[in-house]
Formats: structure tokens, sequence, C-alpha cells
């Protein structure tokens, strides 16, 4: 697995899914042209860019390329290493007909050419800073953030406050303030707010 501190955005849940048993790495779908009218998602990768760089990762149709365009024009000023796969013709096994273009989507590439385009970009594994004492889902438990009654209000409030997409998960939520902010950073963050 390939470990990576950059945040990796592809295109949608399929994308996201099968990469995530290649890299170890935050991956954020754009979920396609939602891109263009989240508001949230677009900040979030834009915060993302400045902290820790990102790497786009779009199919290589069309589509993909305009995906790509938007997110490289909303993250200058930020770290951004852009991963190509190959035009490869053919059909994703959960697709009932090839794409319009009839080429292969981030989703049905195989392990090997997905790994090796990371590597062309000149993205390696690295060892990525693990925290000496990370956000724990029971310091969201504790501050009623998970698990409670409320508890999807008093996170979309902090997500709010901290800039950050409300419809994350708090898996995901959790995922995201460890590589944004040290345990103390987002203990003083939530003070403020």
């Amino acid at each position: 697995m390939l470990k990576i501190k950059q945040a990796v955005i592809v295109e949608g849940k399929y994308d996201k899914i099968r990469l995530s048993n290649l890299v170890d790495a935050v991956i954020i779908p754009t979920n396609g042209f939602e891109l263009y009218r989240d508001k949230e998602t677009v900040e979030l990768i834009k915060m993302l860019s400045k902290k820790t760089g990102i790497i786009i990762l779009t199919d290589s149709d069309s589509a993909g390329f305009q995906i790509r365009s938007r997110l490289r024009s909303i993250t200058r000023g930020g770290e951004v290493i852009n991963v190509y796969i190959p035009d490869i013709m053919g059909k994703e096994r959960r697709k009932r007909s090839p794409s319009a273009e009839g080429k292969l989507g981030v989703e049905g590439v195989d392990d090997e050419i997905l790994l090796e385009a990371f590597r062309k970009a000149g993205v390696f594994a690295e060892e990525r800073a693990v925290p000496k004492d990370p956000i724990t889902k029971a310091d969201l438990m504790e501050r009623g953030l998970v698990g409670g009654e409320n508890s999807a209000d008093k996170r979309a409030k902090l997500q709010r406050g901290l800039g950050l997409p409300v419809r994350l998960s708090a898996n995901m939520l959790l995922e995201i303030l460890n590589v944004m902010y040290s345990r103390e950073e987002f203990f003083a963050e939530l003070e403020k707010l």
C-alpha cells in the first residue's frame, strides 16, 4: 500500500473505494460535476492543497479533464500533483455499457497501472508523520460530536466553524482533523467555537 501525505482527489465514490485498496491517504471524491456547486468541498480541497498538498486523479476522458481543470483553477497557490491514467478502452464491471468515449475510468484500471501512474507523477511511498497523540473518536464522543443526542447538529456546527463540508461522515471528519490539526490545535479551535 502506498502511504501518501497528500490528499487524493478523485471523481466519484467508486474511484474512492477502488483507490482505498492501494493508497493510504485522505481520499476526497468530487462527485463529478457537483464540484461546480459544492462550495464546502471546494473550500476543503483549497485548505488541503495548502496544508498537505493534493493529488488529482481523474478519468482520462473529457469529463475527467474538465474536472481536473476546475480543481487546478481553485487550488492556485497550493501544492498540486497531477496523476494521469493512460487511455485504456473498455468498460467497468459494474456498468452495463462503456462510457461515451469507451475509456476505462480510475475504478476500472488495474492496480499496477494505477501504481505506475503515481510513480510516473513522482509520487512515492512516504513516511507520513503519525500524530503522537491523535484526535480520537473517543475525543469526539466526550465532546458530544458523535454518538449522542444532537451530535450530528453539533458536528455540523463544528464543521461549518472550521470551514469544512457539513456532509462529512464522522470517520472522514476524524481523518481530516488529524491531517490538519494537532490534538492541541484542535482543542484550541474547539474552544473558540
